[in-house]
């Protein structure tokens, strides 16, 4: 290790969790497993990087820095089969609207890898070992659609449809393709169809027979093995995520017997003989291999905390990301290697968390806890997921560590609509979008102060997207509880979000709600933290991406004109990208930003 220079030994801990290097779980080429593909933040903004395991060579693919500081970056890429093309979506700062290019494996000249195909929203990509691509696509004219792009040849449309679909998996010889989508109007719970390339139907999944049943199906992938029709599925046939596998040719399904609690997902090995599982419960997560032909089960021994991804290499071994809340995030291998160390900065540990288990109106509420040395009551900060589903789970988190560097205790709040504790606590979440997840909230806010944790005159409520949203909405319906209201890429005006956010959105919305804001104009303004903008007593921030599809910036403007046509105490932080930044800096920013403005309001001596 080099040694730490003067501007890093004077670097707060918390800062340095930000800037210490970062790397995603490498993928890599089916057909040419020692060339890979991973994500990094070493430059100080999150790129694509091509990495040659034979020589070692680690070569940075993309590099986007945006139109302006804040902006920029690339996350979303893959690798062809043979490993000779580099494919990654060229959006522009952020806006999730872009199309796909191609550069060579070992660096070249990027080129449009679909020529024909005008910019969309990514659904999905499939190619094959013929060069052929499955393009996934959806825009607010057409809805979804999904194209074949020969090589040499322009683009054929094969599928379209006005809710929101998009490609699963294409089969290993390329005459499969595995679609999901949501036909009958239920945006939570897709059906699967499987399609051969010029279109025409092989087989159908449907467990909401038609929409009357809240039932999801999802794409794992198809067999690795040549000739092979199995489709990995995940179902929720018995009340939480599990994987089956679909013999689309003879249209059977064969359900591993896997008796552990929580979401259970899978993939397969490179050989097709076994899966990988990855069990998710109660915010932690472990790894098992089932053999197909036998049913064991054997446990794939990772440390206590969170797998945020693992994939099964060619030689049985599994590399996969791991990290707790105490710990940061290490890319490791079940041989017992670090599979990928980046030089430069490490990240200091920060405090474990702590579970916790409130009874709330809807069932035991799971919440985790970080809090500073000493003895409480402390400053809490309550930092809202987003999603809604998606789950805190005890994993490495930048955020929380600085606040609790800060003096402030941190919890997170598994709420109704969160995944990790299966299809009823999730599917709980509608109708009452926001007040559902408010009452959960409220609830461990109740314990958090009974208990000592929490000062009742210091309690912050935060978070980011959906979590922005039920800041908003949390200061407007229980105004005399939150001292301070930190909200980021919020939405803040439910009817005008709907009609500017990304289509895929809308029918989201439109399944949570029951409608549209012309059909249920009730629920929409129940469920608007515009309504009670007028009720909010909390000094409020807000940050917003100019360019986000999904929490537009027209409705977070609505709000803030509000609090400020009543003179609210508030201040509004604008920046060039969308839902989010990938710029190191530009996130360190907005969290000094926050953690300035709630030291004005909250006194954390």
């Amino acid at each position: 290790m080099g040694r730490m220079s003067d501007d890093e030994k004077s670097m707060p801990d918390w800062e340095k969790r930000f800037r210490a290097p970062r790397v995603g779980l490498p993928d890599w080429a089916e057909d040419a497993p020692d060339r890979s593909l991973f994500v990094s933040n070493a430059t100080g903004r999150y790129e694509l990087y091509t990495w040659d395991r034979t020589s070692g060579e680690q070569r940075r693919a993309t590099d986007r820095p945006g139109s302006t500081p804040s902006g920029g970056g690339t996350t979303d890429g893959t690798l062809s089969p043979d490993g000779e093309w580099l494919w990654w979506f060229n959006d522009t700062d952020g806006d999730e609207f872009g199309v796909w290019m191609r550069q060579p494996f070992r660096g070249g000249p990027d080129e449009p890898a679909t020529p024909g195909l005008a910019p969309s929203y990514p659904g999905g990509l499939g190619i094959g070992r013929d060069g052929t691509a499955v393009v996934g696509r959806s825009t607010d004219e057409d809805g979804s659609t999904v194209h074949v792009v020969r090589p040499g040849a322009g683009p054929v449309e094969i599928y379209r449809h006005r809710e929101s679909a998009g490609v699963g998996d294409l089969s290993y010889d390329g005459t499969l393709i595995a679609l999901e989508h949501t036909e009958h109007g239920d945006a939570m719970h897709s059906a699967l169809r499987v399609v051969r390339t010029d279109g025409s139907t092989v087989a159908e999944l449907d467990d909401t027979k038609g929409g009357t049943e809240e039932l999801g199906l999802q794409v794992l992938g198809f067999a690795p093995v040549a000739g092979d029709t199995r489709l990995l599925v995940g179902h929720q046939r018995r009340g939480r995520w599990e994987p089956m596998v679909w013999d689309v040719a003879a249209d059977t399904e064969s359900a591993p017997a896997i008796e552990l609690p929580g979401d259970v997902s899978a993939e397969w090995y490179p050989d097709g003989s076994a899966l990988l599982i990855v069990h998710s419960f109660e915010a932690r997560s472990e790894m098992w291999r089932y053999e197909l032909a036998t049913g064991q089960l054997v446990r794939v021994e990772t440390p206590a905390g969170s797998v945020s991804g693992a994939t099964a290499r060619p030689d049985g071994t599994v590399e996969y990301l791991w990290s707790s809340a105490a710990l940061p995030p290490v890319v490791r291998s079940t041989s017992g290697a670090v599979v990928l160390d980046p030089p430069g900065l490490k990240a200091p540990e920060s405090v474990p968390v702590r579970d916790v288990w409130v009874e709330g109106p809807g069932g035991r509420i799971h919440a985790l806890v970080q809090q500073p040395a000493g003895d409480g009551p402390f400053p809490t900060l309550f930092e809202i997921h987003g999603g809604p589903t998606w789950h805190d789970s005890d994993a490495f988190a930048s955020g929380p560590a600085a606040w609790v560097d800060h003096g402030y205790a941190v919890v997170r709040v598994n709420y109704r609509g969160s995944t990790g504790y299966g299809r009823a606590w999730t599917d709980a979440l509608k109708h009452r979008v926001g007040l559902i997840e408010l009452e959960d909230i409220a609830a461990v806010r109740a314990w958090a102060v009974s208990s000592g944790l929490a000062d009742p005159a210091r309690l912050v409520l935060a978070g980011g997207s959906w979590g922005g949203y039920l800041t908003l909405l949390g200061l407007g319906t229980q105004p005399d509880v939150w001292a301070v209201g930190l909200a980021a890429v919020p939405v803040a005006d439910y009817v005008t979000a709907y009609h500017d956010e990304m289509e895929a959105l809308k029918a989201m919305d439109r399944t949570l709600l029951g409608g549209t804001p012309e059909t249920v104009p009730e629920r929409f303004a129940a469920s608007s933290p515009l309504t009670y903008v007028d009720a909010v007593r909390a000094p409020v921030y807000i940050s917003a991406g100019v360019n986000d599809p999904r929490c537009p910036i027209r409705q977070v403007e609505n709000y803030v004109d509000r609090l400020a046509g009543r003179g609210a105490v508030h201040e509004v932080y604008r920046y060039d990208a969308g839902h989010g930044s990938l710029v190191v800096e530009e996130r360190i920013k907005q969290v000094r930003l926050e953690l300035d403005f709630a030291q004005r309001y909250v006194n954390a001596g």
